[in-house]
């Protein structure tokens, strides 16, 4: 049993996405206040709870461009949304702040949150420029902040930006696995929404024998049997969302069919 089954009470979670609108601070923050913000999120943790999901990960998704460093209001914000929420919550919940681990554990001890999910490894390179991480130090961060309990979920692959260096996805998950002892993986495809390929999933599999790894992007409803055929569950963000489209809120009817369907294989 790993543990999935003890936080998630399934060994293949379904992990839904809430993702926060613009903050203040972000260049398309839309001048309704955090009290909007804050509506929105509500709204999306009412339908994915109601709609069955096992976990819910927060994320300040529409903080674009993403910083390599989150601000101090960005993060600040993040936690006035979770705040306000989290007598509402109840599942497992995580935190994120895109594309920073510092400030992601960070944000996890102010919040209280069970896991996390971030590109803590690697150099890359895309539209931000040079993404550099490092994990030494967010891992000497989260053993300062005595956050033992708090579960990471390590991105092996980014959204649309390359390795600098030339890696492959298989030689970055065998020193990850060896250096930092992630408790899961996560396998993306090129951009939010994107599915990585079976083949993938199932190379990255084999190696992380033990570790938990788990789909990144782009689970649907006529492909999570398949995906949950070859990892131990899914990020799910889009797919939930009115016409599935990014932008749209998060609509019950398409988070209850989703899981109807993933119940089913689970033999729930």
């Amino acid at each position: 049993m790993s543990f999935l089954k003890e936080l998630f009470a399934t060994e293949q979670p379904v992990i839904g996405l809430i993702h926060m609108r613009a903050l203040p601070g972000d260049p398309f923050y839309e001048n309704e206040g955090m009290d909007y913000v804050i509506s929105r999120a509500r709204a999306d943790l009412i339908s994915l709870q109601e709609g069955g999901v096992d976990g819910v990960l927060f994320t300040n998704e529409f903080s674009m461009p993403y910083e390599k460093e989150v601000s101090p209001v960005t993060l600040a914000a993040m936690g006035m949304v979770i705040g306000a929420l989290k007598k509402e919550i109840h599942v497992p919940f995580g935190a994120e702040a895109i594309f920073d681990g510092d400030a992601s554990i960070a944000l996890c001890a102010a919040v209280e949150a069970d896991f996390t999910r971030c590109m803590f490894t690697g150099v890359w390179a895309g539209d931000l420029g040079l993404v550099d991480r490092d994990i030494a130090k967010t891992l000497r961060l989260k053993k300062a902040y005595g956050l033992n309990n708090l579960k990471l979920f390590y991105f092996v692959t980014s959204e649309g930006d390359a390795c600098v260096g030339g890696r492959t996805t298989e030689d970055m998950t065998k020193s990850l696995l060896f250096n930092c002892r992630p408790d899961a993986l996560v396998v993306g495809g090129t951009a939010a929404g994107a599915v990585p390929g079976m083949e993938l999933l199932e190379r990255v599999g084999a190696l992380a024998q033990d570790t938990p790894v788990v789909c990144g992007t782009g689970c649907r409803l006529e492909n999570v049997q398949e995906i949950l055929s070859c990892c131990q569950g899914a990020f799910v963000g889009s797919t939930f969302k009115k016409d599935g489209k990014f932008e749209n809120p998060v609509e019950l009817s398409r988070v209850k069919s989703f899981m109807d369907a993933v119940k089913a294989w689970r033999g729930e």
